[in-house]
């Protein structure tokens, strides 16, 4: 009888999974223009790869459980790390890249095509892209505009940020692409200024959480009661024995 009085009880886990994140790919320039120094006016010996390297990272772990990859492109465009949960990785892979990895120049539409590759692997409903660069598409097999138009059917979102003077990159181009796909474009001119248009684009693309555990709890107290019950029956039986 304590020991039902003290309700017994056993926890059930019970795991949802629900993947309610986006599909979300980092498109970033590492052409020769990025190894530019004095974006940062904190650090003016870090160049322009380096900076969106850091607040990059720093974008990622804000996105909780979103399944997020990464295309680096330059003169050609290559996926350096697929759709992951794994975000911690992804962080320190970021830091394993260099300016001129794939390459001088700049295409544009390349990476777009190469991120929507990407991007099919994944099953989230939303998907966006977040192409940064400081440059003009001058290279590549695909143009701009094909690339957007393919985005665009299927429903892809691409953010645009342009870095440094808007003299060094093509902004009309980066705003009609964004434009295009119902997304928006930024211009960078500092490190402070892109660490606000990630801010930004952390609150316009809302990570949800994908998975939740419910801790279901179970009571045993029907089993020392039933023990009780069968005890006090059998002393019952016992004491009307006695008795006769």
């Amino acid at each position: 009888m304590v020991i039902a009085l003290a309700k017994p009880f056993v926890y059930d886990t019970n795991d949802n999974h629900h993947k309610k994140g986006r599909d979300l790919i980092l498109a970033l320039d590492a052409s020769g223009s990025m190894a530019q120094s004095g974006f940062d006016t904190n650090d003016r010996l870090k160049n322009k790869f380096e900076t969106n390297l850091e607040l990059a990272s720093d974008f990622i772990k804000e996105r909780q459980d979103d399944n997020m990859g990464v295309v680096i492109f330059g003169t050609f465009a290559y996926t350096a790390s697929p759709l992951t949960y794994d975000l911690e990785a992804l962080s320190e892979l970021l830091q394993m890249t260099n300016v001129g990895i794939a390459g001088e120049s700049t295409a544009i539409g390349d990476a777009i095509i190469q991120a929507m590759r990407t991007l099919s692997f994944g099953e989230a409903k939303n998907k966006a892209i977040i192409l940064l660069t400081d440059g003009y598409h001058n290279a590549g097999e695909h143009s701009p505009k094909v690339a957007v138009q393919k985005a665009k059917k299927k429903g892809i979102k691409i953010y645009t940020i342009g870095i440094g003077k808007k003299s060094d990159y093509d902004v009309a181009l980066l705003e009609q692409i964004a434009k295009e796909s119902g997304a928006k474009s930024y211009a960078a001119s500092s490190a402070k200024a892109l660490k606000g248009i990630y801010d930004e684009i952390n609150q316009l693309e809302p990570s949800a959480i994908r998975s939740e555990n419910y801790l279901n709890q179970r009571l045993l107290i029907t089993v020392p009661l039933g023990i009780v019950f069968i005890l006090l029956l059998l002393w019952t039986l016992w004491l009307s024995k006695e008795q006769k």
